[in-house]
């Protein structure tokens, strides 16, 4: 929790910096097109004013912005426009016309572009991205990736989310959470405007097994050293995500199963660790009261339950827990790692009630 805020504030700053830096640019980009047509009409107008009424070059300018700007300094032939001349009424009405659709889309521009601060927003949120090392992209975040984003947060790493809802993507930015919209099932785009070259690990939590393969499948592609975790809702596909490139595959409906069942047989439950090499193990906790078993005995002499990991005594943690003269007492609070038929022994051993 230390690392936390001194990286949000740090993140917010950036960010804060980056979208000021690129507001201006951004905005001449942004109306570009209106100011140039602007130009032209003014220029258009000076013409027209110097050639029907020969006025000189200052002059005409300044009736022709006079004129599309609605202020009204110079009135072409007096005010009479039934003397006109057909052709200089004429272009007038189109540099009008132009002029005035021009002003309407640069107004319109200029409002979004303050008001919202989208465009620099997403400047400052590319920029930053491209500045970011040895992060971690999240893929999909409707549901598991919020929770996998939320605990980055916590330990303070820095992290990109990509998604394919606009609406979530709109959310991040405005959060100023660095995200990528993926456009039309492009991975390999979106992971490239992640910075997927300077990541240290994809976790690929879509909803759907086959965003999650594609996605598997295009960072592999990219970055062949890349560590790749995704989660599988299917447990039919774990070995089809393995050959796919995934170096750590998370069975969802397993995983939730087996903490619902053993949640029920243990009320000491802790947590679950899933190994392809030592199979599922349980960690598990309970107090040692003073009718125990287990008072006086050594950590090793309980082997053939489960393996201690910790003992809390006194309300401190024992740090060496692999010390041979170490033996359980009253009101100790042990930490366990085993099988689960073994804890629930284990448990009935040390009368935890």
């Amino acid at each position: 929790m230390g690392r936390q805020r001194p990286k949000r504030q740090s993140r917010s700053v950036s960010f804060l910096f980056f979208q000021t830096f690129y507001a201006p640019w951004v905005f001449v980009r942004a109306v570009y097109r209106q100011i140039l047509v602007l130009g032209v009409m003014f220029a258009w107008g000076a013409a027209v004013f110097s050639y029907y009424s020969g006025l000189p070059l200052v002059s005409s300018l300044l009736a022709s912005v006079s004129t599309i700007t609605t202020i009204g300094l110079y009135v072409p032939n007096g005010g009479n426009f039934l003397t006109l001349n057909r052709n200089e009424a004429l272009l007038l009405m189109v540099m009008i016309v132009v002029s005035v659709g021009a002003a309407a889309s640069l107004l319109q521009s200029t409002v979004n572009t303050v008001v919202n601060g989208d465009l620099a927003r997403g400047e400052a949120e590319r920029s930053m991205i491209k500045r970011m090392k040895n992060h971690v992209i999240v893929f999909g975040y409707a549901h598991l990736g919020r929770y996998v984003a939320d605990k980055l947060d916590e330990l303070g790493f820095d992290y990109v989310v990509v998604t394919h809802d606009p609406a979530i993507y709109e959310s991040l930015t405005k959060k100023r959470a660095l995200a990528v919209l993926e456009h039309e099932n492009r991975p390999l785009v979106a992971l490239r405007e992640a910075q997927v070259e300077t990541a240290s690990t994809l976790i690929a939590a879509h909803e759907k097994d086959s965003d999650n393969m594609m996605i598997v499948l295009s960072a592999r592609r990219l970055r062949p050293d890349l560590r790749i975790i995704t989660v599988v809702h299917d447990e039919q596909l774990m070995e089809t995500v393995k050959n796919a490139g995934a170096d750590v595959a998370v069975p969802s409906s397993i995983s939730v199963g087996h903490l619902l069942a053993l949640s029920a047989t243990t009320k000491d439950l802790v947590g679950l660790v899933f190994s392809e090499r030592v199979g599922t193990k349980e960690i598990a906790q309970f107090s040692v009261f003073k009718s125990s078993k287990l008072i006086g005995k050594r950590l090793q002499d309980l082997a053939e339950f489960a393996h201690v990991i910790g003992i809390v005594r006194g309300g401190e943690l024992i740090q060496n827990v692999f010390d041979q003269g170490l033996r359980i007492m009253e009101d100790d609070t042990l930490l366990v790692f085993g099988d689960p038929a073994g804890l629930h022994e284990l448990e009935e051993e040390a009368q935890a009630t």
